[in-house]
């Protein structure tokens, strides 16, 4: 008698198993498709809050912020704040006439994430606040010097008994990489215009020190910048400024107890005492800037309309999803809105320290087309410097904040030769066969032809040409007068009002009523452009976009836009040695930028 033994077919247990897989795979996806929609359906279904009355409005300062309130997806992504800094502002005006707030509520915390630019737009609108007769509140662990310019506004400023008030002047800083690239082997050359001594963006990579111009400019640049933050803390505080510039000098109001001795504060407290002082302004609430931003909706009845157009990061070409003025995104923003008759004038909000020349140069072009059918007006934010100068110029009216940073009125290359990097580190070695004498002029891997640096000589001379006299023409100037002024050199927003370079100080507000003015309108609907997408739009347009030009952007971008040491001593550019390398390499064409580091402490 023989065992009988069934065997199951290979094929049957194939089948089997790719039948159960392809169930759990469909499961997945039911379930994922299920909790996307529902996040949709809860963000779609959502109602906006209620105001309750007496509320005050809190605005917590400690998250970072964009220029514009970022769209659906990036708002559910995001670890800053959802509000930007212009819808920020607008509702603080909005508060000044609703019946319901009481008054401002600043948290500052221990981290002021805000450069100089726009803390004084951010203290402006405070001002503008206090007309109203109420009033504002102010409360952090630790003040920085930029928190402490904003937070000098409030009626009453409280700090934590064990926190501290960095008020001890403003110094500069910039890091040098010359000897890194030496130990790496890697071998920069800077191009610039001969004249352009105060082109300094370059020399991070080709010297060791400040260069006497670069030192210079820098000094004056600070000491216009501490000037007049000293000046508006004096007045709103009542101390003379011979008295803080002494407190800084000797460090004399950066403890607790020190700083409410010299009256920079006002009590010493924790944030549920400072929270609880707005019992006696008949309030127990507080509510939050993103709730309130929901309830505040701009219903003006008319069809006239002024578009304000983000132009935020580094100048880059192409189109991206990183925070950068890439020049196919602006200049279509510009074409709509001058195609849109609605639009009876345009706002340029330029917040950039520059980047790619012909990425400038395609955008400038679009503003002089806009500016032919209708009144293009520019505001400036913390830094329209080079090539964000540049996009600028031609503007019909230019207002800048006191502490912008701008002109830099110059351009430079910077070309790396790495061949002894790879034959020293990896043993690689290259070899070539060209056509002609210069085929392979502008490899990175051995070192510039003379011909090849005559050529770009050439080409940053000319470049620069052209920029002086785009400014002279754009600003009505001489020639020569401009170049006088210009050579890259950097001027804050005080100075370049006495050099012509703009046309009046203030924030957007002001140029959105110059604007309005410019085009003789009286009621208008303020609208942002390009407009922010859905969320499933942006997902879609996202999934469809090439990604190689994004990717090559997000090193210039990360690199290039916040150029700032914040108070903290958090680095808000790039952290890495790899990424100063990638950057280097990754940096094409003529560049138009300025760059530096500004420190607190």
């Amino acid at each position: 008698m023989s065992d009988t033994k069934t065997n199951t077919p290979f094929s049957k247990i194939m089948l089997a198993s790719g039948v159960g897989t392809l169930i759990v795979l469909i499961l997945v996806g039911i379930f994922k498709l299920l909790l996307f929609f529902g996040i949709i359906g809860s963000m779609a279904s959502g109602t906006a809050p209620t105001v309750a009355k007496d509320s005050f409005l809190k605005l917590d300062l400690t998250k970072g912020m964009t220029e514009r309130s970022p769209g659906e997806l990036d708002s559910w992504m995001t670890e800053g704040s959802t509000v930007g800094f212009i819808d920020m502002l607008r509702c603080i005006d909005a508060a000044a006439n609703d019946k319901n707030i009481k008054g401002l509520y600043l948290y500052f915390g221990s981290l002021f994430p805000m450069s100089w630019g726009h803390c004084e737009e951010l203290r402006q609108a405070l001002i503008d606040f206090c007309e109203s007769g109420k009033p504002v509140l102010a409360y952090a662990d630790a003040y920085s010097q930029k928190g402490y310019f904003v937070a000098s506004v409030a009626d009453s400023i409280y700090l934590n008994p064990s926190g501290m008030v960095e008020f001890q002047g403003i110094g500069a800083e910039t890091m040098f990489f010359k000897q890194l690239l030496d130990k790496l082997q890697v071998k920069m050359s800077l191009i610039r215009p001969k004249s352009n001594s105060y082109k300094s963006a370059g020399e991070t990579y080709t010297m060791d020190h400040m260069s006497d111009a670069n030192r210079q400019q820098v000094r004056e640049y600070i000491s216009s910048i501490w000037d007049y933050v000293v000046e508006q803390i004096a007045e709103a505080r009542d101390i003379s400024t011979e008295r803080l510039n002494l407190m800084a000098d000797r460090l004399e109001a950066c403890l607790p107890d020190d700083a409410l001795k010299n009256g920079l504060v006002d009590r010493l407290c924790f944030e549920n005492n400072a929270v609880a002082t707005m019992e006696g302004y008949s309030s127990k609430q507080t509510v939050a800037l993103e709730d309130y931003k929901a309830t505040v909706m701009d219903e003006t009845k008319t069809r006239d309309k002024i578009a304000v157009i983000y132009a935020e990061g580094d100048v880059v070409a192409g189109s991206g999803f990183q925070t950068a003025v890439y020049s196919d995104k602006i200049t279509m923003a510009l074409n709509d809105a001058a195609k849109d008759d609605a639009v009876k004038a345009i706002v340029l909000r330029v917040n950039s320290p520059g980047g790619m020349v012909t990425a400038s140069e395609i955008m400038t072009n679009a503003v002089l087309r806009a500016k032919a059918k209708k009144p293009v007006v520019v505001s400036m934010a913390d830094v329209a410097a080079s090539a964000g100068y540049e996009i600028s110029c031609n503007a019909d009216y230019i207002i800048a904040e006191p502490t912008t940073v701008t002109g830099s009125i110059g351009v430079f290359a910077t070309l790396p030769e790495v061949g002894g990097t790879l034959r020293k580190y990896l043993g690689i070695t290259t070899d070539t066969v060209n056509t002609n004498a210069n085929s392979n002029a502008l490899s990175v891997l051995r070192p510039l032809s003379p011909a090849t640096m005559e050529l770009m000589q050439r080409n940053v001379e000319e470049f620069y040409t052209v920029f002086v006299s785009r400014v002279a023409k754009g600003r009505g100037l001489e020639y020569d007068f401009v170049d006088s002024i210009a050579r890259g050199r950097v001027w804050t927003g005080r100075d370049a009002l006495k050099l012509g370079l703009v046309d009046a100080l203030g924030g957007l507000a002001d140029a959105i009523e110059v604007a309005a003015d410019k085009a003789g309108i009286s009621t208008y609907k303020v609208v942002d452009y390009p407009e922010n997408e859905s969320l499933f739009a942006e997902l879609l347009n996202r999934k469809n976009s090439s990604s190689g030009t994004a990717s090559t952007n997000a090193i210039q971008t990360e690199w290039q836009t916040p150029y700032a040491l914040s108070g903290d001593g958090v680095w808000t550019s790039g952290k890495t040695m790899i990424q100063t390398l990638n950057r280097i390499l990754d940096t094409k064409g003529l560049q138009s930028r300025v760059e530096f580091f500004i420190l607190e402490d």
